[in-house]
């Protein structure tokens, strides 16, 4: 079975905990389903942006940044591991991830 990356793209804030609480439960609800399948490998919310440190040789030194590599309205907030036969079931997953994030995008990429 190939693995692929579901990312989660949000935008900056935090949900008031009345909209979070309900998603992260239905989260809870998709993993398990994941797991139970034996799709799940692998899935972890990131810190804001701002917690960032960014790293780039440039010959025999490395700069060392504070803060995001970018700036942008959406970051990467987290991602799920999975496993799964092709692209098609793949897909499947990450539409399943969609309709509980929603209407946070998700992007679906095969690792090499």
């Amino acid at each position: 079975m190939k693995r692929y990356l579901l990312s989660i793209y949000q935008p900056e804030g935090v949900p008031e905990p009345e909209v979070l609480e309900p998603v992260m439960r239905d989260l809870d609800l998709l993993n398990e389903e994941m797991r139970a399948a034996g799709a799940w490998v692998f899935a972890a919310g990131l810190h804001p942006p701002e917690t960032a440190t960014v790293l780039r040789a440039t010959g025999d030194e490395v700069l060392v940044t504070d803060g995001p590599f970018i700036e942008a309205r959406e970051f990467l907030g987290g991602f799920t591991v999975i496993r799964a036969d092709d692209l098609d079931a793949a897909m499947e997953w990450g539409r399943k991830l969609a309709t509980v994030l929603s209407p946070l995008a998700i992007e679906v990429r095969p690792f090499q």
